[in-house]
């Protein structure tokens, strides 16, 4: 990319990109990758100014997703200092540190990219996953929202967001990924937190797979929810 805009040969730019880290005006974050060094930093190896670029630079093609797309739509209120990433590459190390910046690797097919914002950071553009989309990746796996727990609150905030609460939209989502761990995960908490959306409720009841699914797969089953087909931790009522 950066032989093509500076019109050179790959070792002739690589070399004037070292050259430009060496003097400060760039910061290597990993191997072939420079992201800018901000005017106002005192220090050339300060933290880079946008993890997202990096992110788009270094695991393209990919989307930001999970606790970070919520953080990102203002669907919760904690930090969280990794960046998660749903990238289609399939790298041997799944949790990078590059230019001080923890990052968290998933890797997904290319038909789940869909449900996307195409976001500008500076002159970069990147992906990230948009709140309905967001919370069906949380519903297919806790985890990406920093667990259950928090998975729950952040569904709760997008209940209560105007601006991002598109029940439609979110049931057509969990239509095109096809998990059907959503179904009962997503039609067990609607009946819980927005019991008014009853057509939601009753196509994720029609949509129920066989066999039981862990409500929370961190923690171990309690109790047992037939009509969802799901398995309860301690602390989770039925009803």
């Amino acid at each position: 990319m950066a032989a093509k805009v500076l019109s050179l040969s790959r070792t002739d730019a690589a070399k004037l990109l070292s050259r430009w880290a060496a003097q400060g005006w760039l910061q290597r974050v990993r191997r072939g990758i420079y992201v800018p060094v901000p005017l106002e930093s005192e220090r050339a190896d300060s933290a880079p100014e946008d993890s997202w670029i990096i992110a788009e630079a270094a695991f393209a093609p990919c989307y930001i997703c999970g606790w970070s797309a919520a953080e990102h739509w203002g669907l919760t209120e904690q930090v969280f200092r990794v960046v998660l990433v749903s990238t289609t590459r399939r790298p041997r190390d799944r949790e990078p540190k590059m230019g001080g910046i923890g990052f968290r690797l998933r890797t997904v097919n290319e038909k789940e990219f869909f449900g996307l914002k195409t976001i500008w950071r500076g002159r970069a553009r990147v992906k990230v996953s948009d709140p309905s989309r967001t919370i069906i990746d949380l519903m297919s796996d806790p985890s990406l929202g920093g667990g259950l727990r928090s998975s729950v609150d952040m569904l709760q905030s997008y209940l209560g967001a105007k601006e991002h609460r598109d029940i439609k939209l979110l049931m057509s989502y969990a239509k095109t990924l096809g998990v059907g761990a959503v179904f009962k995960r997503l039609g067990f908490l609607l009946a819980r937190y927005a019991p008014e959306e009853q057509e939601a409720i009753k196509q994720c009841a029609r949509s129920l797979t066989q066999g039981y699914t862990q409500l929370d797969p961190a923690q171990p089953a309690r109790k047992f929810v037939t009509a969802w087909r799901l398995s309860l931790p301690e602390g989770w009522k039925a009803r």
